[in-house]
């Protein structure tokens, strides 16, 4: 149980579908030590506690296309029922539902992980846009370090230019 406490183990497990980061029903039920199916029940026996912004199922689609990420089923066997993505704040719901010291510990767990990956995401936003500063004053440097060799190029150029002769003109 502690190897997949550890950030690693939940990292793995959590998913974007649908532009939001989910936990899957079974990986839960797996880290929590219970069958997906009493999960599941204890979810739909307390659905006022799951909004649509906490819970959803997947389409057979969706299922289908994933099926070799999750790794849940060999080649050949069909889904038999369509997983549950429960969002971050469906899992922290998950504590209110089930209520052993495991489940208390593993929910401990899982939320200290998504604070970790929202940390991490906010870093890379920010080195994203420090990168595109200093892009941007690179390219400042480039167009001003052209003109200065360009100037440089034409103070260096020798021109001959023809004499003008000495002495008196008569036109």
């Amino acid at each position: 149980m502690s190897n997949l406490l550890k950030h690693d183990g939940v990292e793995k497990r959590i998913f974007l579908i649908r532009g939001q980061k989910v936990m899957l029903d079974f990986d839960l039920a797996k880290l929590y030590g219970v069958p997906t199916k009493r999960l599941n029940e204890q979810v739909k026996r307390n659905m006022e506690r799951f909004p649509e912004d906490f819970i959803f199922q997947l389409t057979m689609e969706e299922a289908s296309f994933s099926r070799s990420q999750f790794a849940t089923l060999k080649r050949g066997e069909n889904i038999k029922y369509l997983p549950y993505a429960f969002t971050e704040q469906g899992v922290a719901m998950l504590s209110s539902v089930l209520k052993s010291k495991t489940a208390i510990q593993v929910n401990i767990a899982i939320m200290r992980t998504f604070v970790r990956l929202k940390q991490i995401i906010s870093l890379n936003k920010e080195l994203a846009v420090k990168l595109a500063i200093l892009e941007r004053k690179i390219q400042n440097h480039d167009v001003d370090i052209k003109n200065i060799f360009d100037a440089i190029r034409k103070l260096t150029q020798f021109e001959e230019k023809p004499k003008n002769k000495m002495g008196f003109r008569i036109d």
